[in-house]
């Protein structure tokens, strides 16, 4: 395991979650809500990190939006590590406008790129898997991403195809990388069930970990302007009006397009951990208690008749009864109801297109 010292983490704790509409809203979205009553998905995200990265050096971005409620949970950082990007330029400039704050401190640091809405309970396994790919961004020249291991054909997700054994001098680690033969972006169902028959494919988790020169020299070979914008943070003689000025003006990409799939070597490291990043409701029912045939629910309800329904009722002092229903979704906030057919979960986002902006 390197230094704890010299270990980082960036948090992406900037995204809208508009599937869980209507608890979700722009200011308050998925990775801020409390969904299973163990504290919210950031500060899980948070707590995970606690023996592998000190606290004064994790970082978190976020947005204008969401920045207040960020640092209302995250008061154990240094409230400088917690970052509003001033606008939305996708994932590759976040993750630029990151190495650019922690190469600031420490140009060798080896930093950990994650996620804040996932759901991961084996901690142990957790810092387990961390610790090796730690290990392997410092005695390798590759960039390292954690796999997740596929439990079905989802078309959901990206996926990274493992190659041979990888070749690192000086490696000791449980958990041994593999070379990545490739990105594949999100497949059709029929592509989907291809990779799950192959065996060799893993889903991309968003979780990457390499040491900042490795990471700086691939922008430079691979994005160019990302890894301009990194210099000219670290030289700037005022970190956040460099940033204020030049982030904006950067063209919006995500990391995979940016540099994962062009990037001369990458490794990957197969989660043994599990994970589950929570994206619908649908995903959010198993976590819940289970009422006649079932329906899910994160609180009592009555049921007559009714199978297969998912309800959150975040009112206190309601009750939600369902007589003759079957698959569908009931959503409860003070200020609106949802009802939508379970089969459906993942257009919910479409509801932000049309719904009243103060609903949000």
């Amino acid at each position: 395991m390197p230094e704890l010292k010299n270990t980082y983490a960036l948090i992406l704790a900037g995204g809208s979650g508009t599937r869980f509409w209507p608890l979700s809203r722009n200011a308050k979205p998925k990775q801020l809500l409390d969904l299973f009553g163990t504290g919210t998905l950031l500060e899980q995200t948070i707590a995970r990190l606690d023996g592998l990265v000190p606290y004064e050096n994790i970082f978190i971005l976020t947005n204008d939006l969401q920045v207040d409620a960020v640092r209302a949970l995250a008061t154990m950082l240094p409230a400088e590590n917690i970052f509003a990007e001033p606008t939305k330029r996708d994932t590759a400039p976040a993750v630029a406008l990151g190495i650019g704050l922690i190469a600031a401190r420490n140009p060798e640091a080896l930093m950990m790129v994650l996620p804040s809405d996932q759901l991961i309970q084996d901690v142990p396994a957790y810092h387990a898997v961390m610790r090796d790919a730690l290990a392997t961004a410092e005695k390798s020249d590759g960039l390292v991403t954690v796999g997740i291991r596929p439990t079905w054909a989802c078309p959901s997700y990206g996926y990274i195809e493992r190659g041979a054994p990888a070749v690192i001098p000086g490696l000791e680690c449980a958990h041994f990388p593999l070379e990545v033969t490739r990105f594949r972006e999100k497949p059709n169902p029929e592509l989907a069930e291809q990779f799950l028959a192959q065996g060799t494919f893993s889903w991309n988790a968003g979780m990457f970990v390499w040491s900042l020169p490795t990471v700086i020299n691939q922008l430079a070979s691979h994005a160019p302007e990302l890894a301009l914008f990194i210099s000219e943070l670290c030289a700037a003689p005022d970190i956040n009006a460099a940033v204020a000025e030049k982030f904006p003006k950067l063209t919006p990409i995500s990391i995979d397009y940016a540099l994962m799939e062009s990037a001369d070597r990458v490794l990957t490291i197969e989660a043994t951990f599990d994970w589950d990043d929570v994206g619908s409701w649908v995903s959010i029912a198993k976590y819940l208690d289970t009422y006649g045939a079932e329906n899910r629910a994160n609180q009592g309800i009555t049921e007559l008749d009714s199978r297969n329904n998912i309800i959150f009722n975040a009112t206190q002092g309601t009750r939600i009864a369902l007589l003759g229903v079957d698959d569908l979704i009931i959503v409860q906030t003070p200020d609106a109801l949802l009802i939508a057919n379970r089969h459906q979960a993942d257009s919910i986002k479409k509801l932000s297109d049309v719904l009243p902006v103060e609903l949000l």
